[in-house]
């Protein structure tokens, strides 16, 4: 049977086999292995207090990350309540302008456009010409009128004086007609008294001489007078007879005299009364005169007016903007009042911020306020508040709502508030259109 022996032993015996050598080697494993086994040991040891040490720096770290976040939203309650209490904003606004629809003032051909869609213009830019011929024509016409009417006038008012001084002469000849009348009838009543008289006298003396002739008649015929004492009586009859004959005459004339000087006195007064419309003559012209100037300041207004006429031919911009929607073109015939284009402001431009009623409990005119555009992040506009809307704007539309028919369900309304920046550069390069969306704030508190 064989012995069982030591594996170094039976090492030892095999062929080439170096027992030295390999006992050295077997102390050196055996050594390597307590090494490990050593180190794994202490490793083993050491781990419990590792792990301790891992664990309680996450926990330092979520212990500062938490109080950390604490305070950061206690800092976002505290501000959002700052600017709740001593702000109101609203996304519910829009940049605003006044759209001027740019239309023809007088009728006519179109001769030249200046413009096209989407052109930046400036004030007092010519936009549109129309053919200015018919207007000068006008111009033309207007002014002979005037002329026309000044000479009018100027002849209207020169014959003010004159007919002053005819009619204050007429009416002082026809005065001292009516004098020279009335001396005249008076003088022409004397003589008709004379002549009376003298008929009286001639009758009388008539009347004797036929006495005288009856009562020679029988005498002579006894002869108991002469001949010619009866031819002298016959004689000195017919004298008285025609004595008398002329008395009547000279009493007619008388008569025809009086009658003559009342005639001429009746005339007279005609005269004078005709004369006494001298002063209503005098404002007759005078009205004349006025109307002649009317005529000139008529005259003088339709000549403005054809100057207008003639200006508006050339169709400019009334301000700063951009020209859309253009419609008009060369050799088109417009009428008075047709839209050619629209025009976009851009200089006169304001925010129209739609807040809501509960937000305007502390908002007054000349707050300050300052808005962003969304189409500009970046920058920020200062402005203040210049008007509060008088009505909600769903009062304002097209169809209110009627809340005394059918259900009433309340909802929150909003007031249209404008804004007007305060410092017109920050727009100086004009950006700002009118429709875009703002983000307005306004300072309610100080």
């Amino acid at each position: 049977m064989a012995e069982s022996r030591p594996e170094g032993t039976m090492q030892a015996d095999l062929p080439n086999g170096r027992p030295e050598e390999n006992q050295r080697t077997g102390d050196r494993s055996s050594a390597q292995n307590d090494q490990r086994s050593n180190t794994s040991s202490n490793q083993g040891a050491v781990l419990p207090d590792d792990t301790e040490l891992h664990h309680e720096v996450p926990r330092s770290r979520r212990r500062f990350f938490i109080i950390g976040a604490v305070v950061l939203v206690l800092i976002g309650v505290g501000l959002y309540w700052w600017h709740s209490t001593y702000y109101e904003s609203t996304d519910d606004a829009q940049i605003d302008g006044n759209l001027v629809q740019i239309s023809a003032r007088i009728k006519g051909y179109v001769s030249k456009v200046n413009v096209e869609d989407n052109q930046q213009v400036e004030k007092g830019q010519v936009l549109v010409e129309i053919d200015p011929r018919d207007a000068q024509a006008a111009l033309d016409q207007g002014e002979a009128a005037l002329a026309t009417a000044k000479a009018n006038y100027e002849a209207a008012l020169a014959n003010v004086p004159i007919t002053t001084t005819s009619t204050g002469a007429t009416l002082s000849s026809a005065s001292a007609g009516i004098q020279v009348a009335l001396s005249t009838i008076a003088a022409a009543e004397k003589q008709l008294d004379a002549a009376q008289a003298q008929l009286l006298s001639a009758e009388a003396d008539n009347t004797k001489a036929q006495l005288d002739l009856q009562r020679y008649t029988p005498l002579v015929q006894r002869d108991v007078v002469s001949k010619q004492a009866y031819d002298a009586v016959v004689a000195t009859a017919a004298s008285a007879k025609a004595q008398v004959a002329a008395a009547e005459a000279n009493l007619q004339g008388a008569r025809d005299q009086v009658r003559v000087a009342n005639d001429r006195l009746a005339v007279a007064r005609a005269d004078y009364n005709s004369a006494q419309t001298g002063p209503k003559q005098v404002a007759a012209q005078r009205a004349k005169a006025d109307a002649a100037a009317a005529q000139v300041q008529s005259a003088e207004a339709e000549l403005e007016t054809d100057r207008l006429n003639l200006s508006y031919t050339k169709i400019i911009a009334p301000d700063t903007g951009i020209v859309n929607k253009k419609t008009v073109q060369v050799g088109q015939n417009v009428s008075a009042g047709q839209t050619l284009m629209t025009l976009i402001p851009l200089t006169n431009i304001w925010v129209t911020a739609n807040f809501k009623e509960t937000q305007l409990d502390h908002m007054r005119v000349g707050q300050p306020a300052t808005f962003t555009v969304d189409a500009y992040s970046g920058r920020t506009y200062h402005a203040k508040v210049t008007e509060i809307g008088g009505a909600t704007g769903s009062m304002l539309s097209l169809f209110p709502p009627e809340n005394a028919t059918g259900n009433y369900v309340k909802v929150v309304q909003r007031i249209p508030v404008r804004l007007d920046l305060t410092n017109p550069n920050e727009d100086s390069d004009h950006l700002l259109r009118p429709g875009m969306s703002v983000n307005p704030s306004v300072r309610v508190k100080n």
